[in-house]
């Protein structure tokens, strides 16, 4: 195998940074030395190059230096990694450029220890499918993703991260950040531990703000600190394991702060936030007090002012939202909904019966990590989205049918125009109110949307307590400016704990990131394997397997208009897939089709559910003259590496009578 010239340079240059690095050629000199000395005959006036490289073999040299260079290949989707616990989803490799002008703290994450949930676990087999880790990180606008390990009792993390601490908002852009301007710098670095199991199922294991600027205070600008993780929810105080993380500032800093310095200005700004949590406490409880002068029953209305986070925090709810835009990933509101929708929906765990609900909302870094939660936390990233599309966007808090606790988004119009948004499905209702005071022969319309009861709303600037003399939603006016049927709370209360920077405990929010899943591929995977599950399926029924591509092929439009009405909520294409279906089924044949959708990629669950349909099972187990059967998947791939996954099984068959 030859090497392209550049490539080989860059080759020679790496193996020559190591080897300095390394101080190999110290060590050469001194085994070339002693074997001289010791080895040589003297009569041996030279020293073959073989003796040369045997001598240092046998010291152990050229195992050493093997070990420390690290050979980065790249695959091509065809190839198979050599095991299971390589990412699934390899990151593309780039060069990072470092600008000398800047301060980057360099995060290393050398091991984790006491995992011991994972105590029993035995070591995984070359090639075989285990659960894995991921460490996901967010720093000022930055995200990382570790590779992932294999779970054990000490996860073999050895990530490095490079991370950008000076911004051209904190000053002259070519000027050197020194240390006491970082140590201004209050955002911490967001670590968010997820474990996904051998199904590709995630779950988030811990959630932890790092406090960076110790480093500042360290000898050589370099530090390693314990970090003990834990749980999330209900496991908020249980501890789940440690890692060991080394801190550096490069380039290193001309002078340190003491220890003394930082542990003050830490001091003071716990101090600070906890001053400004109390008087927000205050304010709020004077707030419900009047609110419940109003009208005794308000105190039965789902009026939510603080939510628990995953660590078990108590947080104002406007410190949830923010304007978030999502760049070039997402085009409008509509498509902004969807992604909203496709990301998976997983009530909080509880342990225990009883059938309550565990309140846990999470962070925006937690949930789209783990590509899925609540209803709160799918709320809580569309209404932020669509405030990022300058709209008039607010949380709703209330019931659905029986009763049951539920969130959904609700935008204002300028002409006055209410419509809510369900953040779990994209779909869209224009709010009506019913006047109850009508008389009895007066059409009122009738409303299509399922929710029940309205208690709150809020964004992140407003938060509206309902006072209307019924919380019934079909009845309400969303007059928000009329304090007679909305009480405000105020704009200036809310801001001193929500807004960015405002209080230490309200985390900085992450951009999205573009989906790393190749759509074509995956659909192209799944395919086969349902094809295959299929003809299994079918065999163990006593039936042949005939496959029809080009039937298979003419399913693609339909899929791709499903995707399209679900984003838009226009139809289109339908014309041209039931002529050319018409076409490719001659006469006296018959043709079934059923589309189906996921938001996950497991082809065996996808196919284990479609049976459960009578309507898909009556094509998949189809009997008769002539039967010719078509699947095709089509993956519509969003940020975050969300997905919708649309299959459509379809069969024709001569008719018997």
């Amino acid at each position: 195998m030859s090497l392209p010239p550049e490539r080989a340079s860059e080759l020679r240059e790496l193996i020559q940074r190591q080897l300095v690095k390394m101080d190999v050629h110290g060590r050469i000199r001194e085994v070339l030395a002693e074997t001289i000395r010791e080895e040589l005959a003297p009569e041996h006036q030279q020293l073959s190059t073989e003796d040369l490289i045997k001598a240092l073999r046998q010291r152990g040299i050229v195992d050493d230096v093997m070990k420390e260079l690290k050979f980065v290949t790249e695959r091509t989707s065809a190839s198979k990694p050599s095991t299971h616990f390589v990412a699934r989803e390899p990151p593309v490799l780039k060069k990072t450029n470092i600008d000398p002008t800047r301060r980057y703290l360099y995060l290393q994450v050398l091991g984790g220890k006491a995992f011991l949930e994972h105590l029993q676990e035995p070591d995984p087999l070359p090639g075989q499918i285990c659960s894995t880790f991921t460490l996901c990180l967010h720093f000022r606008n930055q995200r990382f993703r570790s590779k992932p390990v294999p779970c054990a009792c000490e996860p073999d993390f050895n990530d490095g991260f490079l991370l950008e601490v000076h911004k051209d908002s904190l000053g002259d852009g070519s000027k050197m950040v020194d240390a006491t301007t970082m140590l201004s710098i209050c955002d911490p670095v967001h670590l968010v531990l997820i474990k996904t199991d051998t199904f590709g199922e995630t779950t988030l294991v811990a959630s932890y703000f790092l406090e960076w600027r110790s480093v500042l205070a360290a000898e050589n600008g370099i530090t390693n600190i314990v970090v003990e993780l834990l749980g999330v929810g209900t496991e908020s105080k249980v501890s789940v394991g440690v890692l060991n993380i080394r801190l550096e500032m490069y380039p290193q800093l001309s002078k340190t702060l003491s220890p003394e310095i930082t542990n003050t200005q830490f001091t003071l700004e716990r101090q600070k936030t906890a001053e400004k949590e109390r008087l927000f406490l205050v304010y709020a409880k004077q707030w419900w007090r009047e609110y419940l002068q109003i009208r005794p029953t308000h105190n039965t209305r789902l009026v939510k002012i603080f939510a628990q986070d995953e660590n078990g925090v108590n947080r104002p709810v406007c410190s949830y939202i923010r304007p978030l835009r999502a760049g070039r990933l997402l085009d409008t509101p509509r498509q902004a909904a969807r992604f909203v929708s496709v990301l998976g929906y997983e009530r909080a765990p509880v342990i225990g019966g009883g059938g309550g609900k565990q309140e846990q909302w999470c962070t925006l870094l937690a949930f789209i990590c783990r590509n899925k939660g609540d209803c709160e936390d799918h709320a809580n990233l569309l209404c932020s989205l669509l405030l990022g599309y300058g709209l008039e966007a607010f949380v709703c808090v209330g019931t659905k049918a029986k009763g049951v606790p539920h969130t959904w988004v609700m935008t204002c119009g300028t002409d006055g125009t209410i419509t809510f948004w369900e953040s779990l499905t994209g779909h869209r209702y224009i709010h009506r109110p019913i006047n109850p005071d009508d008389p009895p022969l007066v059409e009122q319309p009738k409303p299509l949307y399922p929710y029940r009861t309205i208690g709150c709303v809020f964004n992140h600037q407003k938060f509206f307590g309902n006072c209307q003399p019924t919380d019934a939603v079909e009845v309400c006016v969303f007059d928000l400016h009329d304090e007679s049927k909305w009480k405000p709370m105020s704009g200036e209360a809310i801001k001193s704990v929500c807004s960015p920077g405002a209080a230490s405990s309200v985390p900085p929010f992450p951009p999205l990131c573009a989906s790393a899943i190749d759509a074509a591929v995956t659909s192209n995977e799944i395919e086969l394997q349902l094809r295959l599950l299929v003809s299994e399926h079918r065999k163990d029924l006593g039936l042949s397997t005939v496959w029809d591509d080009h039937l298979s092929y003419l399913l693609s439009p339909a899929l791709a208009a499903y995707e399209l009405e679900r984003t838009t909520s226009i139809s289109a294409g339908n014309e041209e897939f039931q002529d050319a279906v018409r076409r490719a089924v001659p006469d006296g044949h018959t043709f079934k089709g059923f589309p189906i959708h996921f938001v996950y990629r497991n082809a065996r669950r996808a196919f284990a559910t479609c049976l459960r349909s009578p309507f898909c099972e009556e094509i998949i187990c189809c009997r008769g003259d002539q039967v010719r059967l078509a699947v095709r998947v089509r993956v519509f791939t969003y940020p975050e590496s969300a997905c919708a996954v649309w299959i459509m099984f379809a069969c024709k068959y001569r008719s018997v009578l």
